[in-house]
């Protein structure tokens, strides 16, 4: 421990905060909270022969920290939960899923409410249904909504429209409307179907289906068949979405979500059911990856905070199999957020229990599924990498590959691109972008030249480098890395005439490889990539340069009313025609402006 380190934990105070642990560039490199930030930080730096191999290479990277007192330990839960969000520090186990899982809306706050899609939950005085974890289902259940029930699915304001006396919409003719915006629907009537809705929501379904059934035999008393028909097809459509989803219990219909976590040594899997209305409506999974591996309780706890704090629906009961130290706290921090009693619970027993085994082991049947894709990746990246290092003759295992192509249209906005591939697979965040500098005109040489020059000078260089040319390209190279005593294996990918991957090149052989290898697949996709990254830099630099037009010189002309000048007139030369009468015809466009441009063309 750095007498930093001891000035900065003599200072600590006993009361509950949060603290940030900052390495020696001062990122921040793991977030906690604690009862007494005296203690826990002190921990860290005390005997660490029990402590998980993570913290220990956490805390050798510890060079200084920053604490934040609060109130409660409460309120440094939440906190905590805000600043993993925020920093994202490498050390904290982080939930990397952003999905927002689709809800069902009924907007009954509405004079005539809508039943809706939507991703967001807001205190509003709607009623929500789901999370479901497929969209595909919750667009399907309002589909049999809106063929079951005529109500509007517009955003209309009812009462304007009311009293403008506006036309109804082709729904109201097709007859899946009874268009309230006419004023002549009985609002009783109305809710009536919204409260049947509901009641179908809530898995109620025997009395819509029922409800469904009168209006079949009556259509069909009626010699209405091909109305009896459709009500046949929604009922059909009900009970086949119905078996689709399984009944946990028929009496308790309180909303709960189980959540079960496994591990292995290289991932763990927290694999959750979304029960409601006492069926099971969708599952999902989460997989935490090597490098934000744990123990599973920290897992457990971690994911919770961030997924419940963050997200817009909390159910009034979680069930999970891994107990952790904050479980009673996190309940308490939900109940304030969901303003009702929320509980979390290792159930021991009972179907409870039975349903936390169910999840367990669809987490561990994940967990394998991932193993056996992980394990194809690995023996296909093992043969690939043999392949390629018996074909090129290089000794070293080739784990890393980076990949370089320089892009121009007759030397202008010359640029180059990186790409990087390691143990097979893209990396995008090593990815790089050149602009070329001491290159005049269009000569791709010298301008891979100047780039791998550039490039060398850092740390990290791969295993091998695969240049978007031939011979030409990778002898410039060769000599540079000669000149520099650099030892990296420098291959071209050469084409055809018709652009197509042929194979590889030295500055004095060609490797053609043979088409529809696992190889061939392999080096075709890293041109493709490192081609397609080269020219979309290259694009950007010149839509930002064609974006400039003369228009940017005249005062009084900024984006808003360049933009609307140019999508009147079409183009610059049509704008220097223009009379100050004509421009004047232009949105945004007032007699000072309009002089302003006039003048300008008339002078230049």
């Amino acid at each position: 421990m750095t007498d930093k380190l001891k000035a900065l934990i003599s200072k600590l105070p006993s009361s509950s905060g949060v603290y940030l642990m900052k390495n020696k560039e001062g990122k921040i490199i793991y977030v906690g909270k604690a009862v007494s930030l005296k203690n826990r930080v002190r921990q860290y730096f005390q005997s660490q022969t029990n402590m998980q191999a993570k913290v220990k290479a956490m805390v050798s990277h510890i060079d200084e920290f920053e604490y934040i007192v609060t109130d409660s330990e409460m309120e440094a839960l939440i906190l905590e939960n805000n600043l993993i969000k925020e920093y994202k520090p490498p050390y904290n186990i982080l939930l990397r899923d952003d999905k927002t899982y689709p809800y069902i809306k009924i907007t009954i706050s509405e004079d005539y409410p809508r039943v809706i899609k939507t991703r967001r939950i807001e205190k509003d005085g709607a009623k929500y249904f789901g999370p479901y974890s497929n969209a595909f289902i919750v667009n399907d259940i309002i589909e049999i909504i809106h063929s079951t029930f005529p109500i509007r699915n517009c955003k209309r304001n009812i009462q304007k429209s009311i009293e403008k006396k506006e036309r109804a919409c082709l729904n109201y003719y097709i007859k899946t409307c009874l268009a309230p915006c006419l004023g002549t629907v009985d609002k009783d009537e109305y809710m009536e179907m919204i409260y049947e809705i509901i009641e179908f929501l809530e898995s109620k379904n025997d009395r819509l289906i029922e409800t469904l059934k009168d209006k079949m035999y009556q259509a069909s008393m009626k010699q209405d068949y091909e109305k009896a028909i459709i009500y046949r097809d929604k009922i059909q459509g009900i009970k086949e979405m119905l078996e689709k989803q399984k009944i946990v219990s028929a009496s308790n219909t309180t909303d709960k979500d189980f959540l079960a976590i496994e591990k292995n040594e290289e991932m763990s899997c927290i694999f959750m059911f979304f029960v409601r209305g006492g069926k099971v409506v969708g599952t999902e999974n989460f997989i935490f990856d090597k490098d934000n591996n744990g123990e599973k309780d920290d897992i457990m706890q971690s994911f919770l905070k961030q997924y419940y704090i963050n997200t817009g629906y909390i159910p009034k009961e979680i069930y999970i199999n891994q107990q952790f130290e904050d479980m009673e706290l996190l309940s308490r921090v939900l109940t304030n957020k969901k303003e009702q009693n929320v509980i979390i619970k290792v159930p021991q027993k009972g179907d409870k229990k039975d349903m936390i085994d169910l999840v367990c082991q669809n987490a561990q049947e994940t967990i394998k599924r991932r193993e056996a894709v992980k394990n194809s990746e690995r023996q296909k990246t093992k043969d690939i990498s043999y392949e390629l290092k018996t074909l090129l003759n290089i000794d070293t295992d080739i784990h890393k590959i980076e990949s370089y192509d320089i892009s121009n249209i007759q030397g202008v906005d010359s640029v180059g691109g990186q790409v990087v591939f390691v143990d097979g697979k893209k990396s995008p965040k090593l990815y790089r972008r050149y602009k070329i500098k001491t290159v005049q005109g269009a000569n791709d040489y010298a301008s891979m030249e100047e780039i791998l020059s550039r490039r060398i000078k850092h740390e990290d260089l791969p295993d091998l480098i695969l240049l978007d040319g031939g011979k030409g390209q990778v002898n410039v190279v060769r000599r540079l890395f000669e000149r520099e005593n650099i030892n990296i294996p420098v291959f071209g990918m050469y084409k055809d005439d018709n652009h197509k991957t042929m194979g590889l090149c030295s500055d004095k052989e060609l490797f053609e490889l043979k088409k529809h290898t696992k190889l061939y697949t392999f080096i075709a996709s890293i041109q493709e990539e490192v081609h397609r990254f080269a020219i979309d830099y290259h694009k950007s630099l010149r839509d930002k340069k064609v974006s400039y037009s003369k228009l940017d010189n005249i005062k009084g002309i900024g984006g808003k009313r360049k933009t609307a000048l140019l999508k009147y007139f079409d183009n610059i030369d049509q704008i220097k025609k223009a009379t100050i009468e004509e421009l004047l015809q232009v949105e945004t466009m007032n007699k000072k402006s309009a002089n302003a441009v006039y003048d300008y063309f008339k002078k230049n």
